[in-house]
């Protein structure tokens, strides 16, 4: 009795949640504008999305902002790890405090005041100060996933290869990176998801015509939701969730081959 209301409770939460996305998926292949009225089957929205030169530049920005602000945190995000690993507890205590405040601050508090600042110093909002204000809240997040990588490597390693005739350099490249890679791969996918997702920061500081998926869906739900936008949806959703069954049956994939040469 209490497996069966265990797996009720489950299926009742998964219908919560992808019953609205499986009606927006119906819906983009409905040739009827209406959400009441099956017209039968068409792809007719897909179409014209890809057509609308509105979503394709919106799409564009959205995946060179967020890859470029991805590889920018991870990058920068990396550097002060280097950094914090050598301080002092106390101050590394009190830097990853200031590290944390953008994660659980509201992102509307972030987004006012990076547009504030942009204003103030005089800069015009355009598709680089999105970029900027990516890259700023991208960084805490590479910090996060980072830094523990780089406390599992500790000190001796590195010291180590400094004392078997290594420069810091190749130290850092042939030993300590390769400690720290799974870090930093977790963290700049970490920020280019939220790069993608993000729309609060992102409305606040881009400029008039600078539009990205998040922003272009929301100025047109303001004036109505036309079907090219479930048609998007679908695409997005479908793409994220190819994505997930290849970075959870990759693995798995590898191994079996593996073994399959070795025997």
């Amino acid at each position: 009795m209490k497996r069966i209301g265990e797996r009720c409770y489950l299926g009742a939460i998964c219908i919560f949640l992808y019953a609205p996305i499986f009606t927006l998926m119906v819906l983009s292949f409905n040739e009827s504008k209406s959400m009441a009225k099956w017209g039968g089957f068409s792809l007719r929205w897909y179409l014209e999305m890809f057509q609308d030169e509105a979503i394709r530049d919106a799409i564009v920005n959205t995946l060179v902002i967020a890859l470029i602000s991805a590889v920018a945190a991870t990058i920068l995000g990396t550097l002060a790890c280097i950094g914090i690993q050598k301080m002092k507890s106390s101050h590394r205590t009190m830097i990853l405090m200031l590290n944390n405040i953008p994660m659980v601050n509201s992102d509307i508090v972030t987004g006012i005041s990076l547009m504030l600042i942009f204003v103030a110093f005089g800069i015009s909002l355009n598709r680089n100060t999105v970029l900027i204000a990516h890259i700023t809240f991208c960084i805490p997040y590479v910090v996060l996933s980072v830094l523990p990588k780089m406390k599992q490597a500790g000190k001796t390693t590195y010291e180590a290869a400094l004392d078997l005739g290594a420069n810091p350099v190749q130290a850092f490249l042939k030993v300590v990176l390769p400690e720290i890679r799974p870090g930093i791969v977790s963290g700049f996918l970490m920020a280019f998801t939220m790069s993608v997702d993000d729309f609060i920061i992102t409305h606040f500081t881009r400029g008039a015509g600078v539009n990205t998926l998040s922003t272009l869906i929301y100025s047109q739900v303001k004036v109505g939701i036309r079907p090219s936008i479930y048609a998007l949806s679908t695409v997005v959703f479908a793409t994220v969730l190819i994505l997930l069954i290849i970075a959870n049956f990759l693995p798995d994939y590898r191994e079996k081959r593996s073994k399959k040469a070795e025997s």
